[in-house]
């Protein structure tokens, strides 16, 4: 689809209300920039979980899988940051950014050899 029909299309969404007018920016700017849309982004949709997934290394198992409904994740991050104050390649601000940018998927990804620990965080 040519880009003036794409950028049609959005606007068309955004009239009938099927996106609101940040989603419309989003995917504008997404159309300009040539690339497909952002990992995760979803418009006209809202999350309403936010996952924690640990799992051991060595056994794939799962030691610690949290789900925090999104109308309690300001809780559940600082619950999170006070178990794991010091764990490196996760920042809670970040994670509070993509949340307001309504992004969804994969947000975080670390891998903790020392303590043979792998952390997923998700928005779904």
């Amino acid at each position: 689809m040519p880009v003036t029909e794409e950028r049609m299309q959005i606007l068309k969404m955004l009239e009938q209300g099927q996106i609101n007018a940040e989603d419309a920016v989003k995917l504008l700017a997404v159309l300009e920039s040539g690339s497909r849309e952002p990992k995760g982004f979803r418009p006209g949709t809202e999350p309403k979980w936010l996952r924690v997934r640990v799992t051991d290394l060595k056994t794939g198992k799962a030691k610690v899988n949290v789900n925090v409904p999104m109308s309690l994740v300001n809780v559940g991050l600082k619950m999170g940051a006070k178990f794991a104050p010091d764990m490196e390649g996760v920042d809670i601000e970040e994670i509070k950014q993509a949340i307001r940018e309504g992004v969804q998927g994969k947000i975080a990804d670390v891998e903790d050899e020392e303590d043979g620990e792998h952390v997923e965080i998700f928005i779904e």
